[in-house]
């Protein structure tokens, strides 16, 4: 079980409190620990809460319009591993997830504790609490998902095709709440520089490219 510290800690991180604290601890219950305590891991509530986040994704974006190509693409950049996992690192809830051995496990194993959380919420609170826990947290995300261009792409071919460096990009700014910071980030390249802010690095970094490609391209030098 998780000690009574860290539950009060993730109830206040992610703005719910679980009526029924052992669902709670499933959630945070990694196949590794869970084979070797013999509990159940936290795989069964992933597989419902990536059915739920489908719904919530497809239902959201339903309501914006926009054709069928348009939001396939949109809910994979909503839902996908990437995001799910940023959303559980800025929160710093994969600190608290329960495992074997001394190696935190990272990747699909961060993404599915988000995953499993929305489907815990779902079964102890009901499915608007899961809907509501899941545009929180996700709400940077969805702000930068509108525009599915890769401008970072794009500014590397652009530089490249006239024989220049590619681009660097440094954060330079973090502010926000914790569980919801905002990242402001740099992109200099050709002697230019541009600003771009987001709910993650990769996407501020996205919008800082964008910015500069667009300066570089209105500047007529190059």
């Amino acid at each position: 079980m998780l000690p009574s510290d860290a539950v009060k800690e993730i109830e206040r991180r992610i703005g719910y409190t679980f009526s029924d604290k052992s669902l709670l601890t499933a959630c945070f219950t990694h196949s590794s620990y869970a084979n070797e305590h013999g509990t159940e891991s936290n795989e069964r509530l992933e597989f419902l809460g990536d059915a739920l986040l489908g719904f919530f994704a497809a239902e959201k974006l339903y309501g914006e319009g926009g054709d069928e190509g348009q939001m396939t693409f949109r809910r994979q950049e909503l839902v996908s591993e990437r995001p799910l996992r940023e959303c559980i690192e800025r929160a710093g809830l994969d600190g608290f997830l329960l495992h074997a051995g001394k190696e935190v496990p990272g990747g699909k194993a961060v993404s599915s504790l988000f995953e499993a959380l929305v489907a815990g919420i779902y079964l102890d609170g009901g499915i608007e609490k899961a809907r509501a826990f899941a545009e929180k947290m996700l709400g940077p995300v969805s702000q930068d998902a509108g525009d599915v261009r890769n401008y970072k792409g794009e500014l590397q071919e652009f530089l490249q095709a006239r024989g220049l460096e590619k681009a660097v990009y440094r954060v330079a700014l973090r502010e926000g709440a914790p569980h919801m910071p905002t990242f402001t980030v740099e992109a200099s390249a050709a002697g230019q520089s541009a600003l771009g802010r987001g709910g993650s690095k990769a996407a501020a970094e996205k919008q800082a490219a964008k910015a500069l490609l667009i300066r570089l391209q209105q500047a007529g030098e190059f």
